[in-house]
């Protein structure tokens, strides 16, 4: 069974960066998709960014050049830099495992707050 661990998160100002992790036991992470989705407050989930195992990326339009997913396999860790963060990047951050692409595989994280001050 496999576990994911989040951290990094916290309270930031806008414009402020936070650097999220997500650690994984067992083997499955080397050769399964990652993903990162966030949910705000009164909002449904939603995909923020993917990053395959060849290392391959995707990202969520609202996200785009200000986030960056990446992956140390070394480590069974996955991070997800945020820079240039706003107030409607606040949520919940979910991190996931074995999806497809922009579909959630079963396996979730017990997710990290971010909350972005205006």
């Amino acid at each position: 069974q496999v576990q994911l661990v989040e951290s990094g998160g916290g309270l930031v100002q806008a414009g402020g960066s936070l650097r999220l992790s997500c650690t994984a036991s067992g083997p499955m992470f080397k050769t399964n998709t990652m993903a990162w989705f966030r949910r705000g407050p009164g909002k449904q989930r939603e995909f923020v960014a993917v990053i395959s195992s060849g290392g391959a990326t995707n990202y969520a339009d609202s996200v785009k050049g200000r986030f960056t997913i990446s992956r140390d396999n070394a480590k069974n860790t996955m991070y997800l830099q945020m820079i240039s963060l706003k107030p409607e990047d606040t949520g919940e951050y979910l991190c996931n495992l074995g999806g497809r692409w922009k579909l959630p595989g079963d396996y979730w994280g017990q997710g990290t707050q971010v909350t972005v001050s205006s």
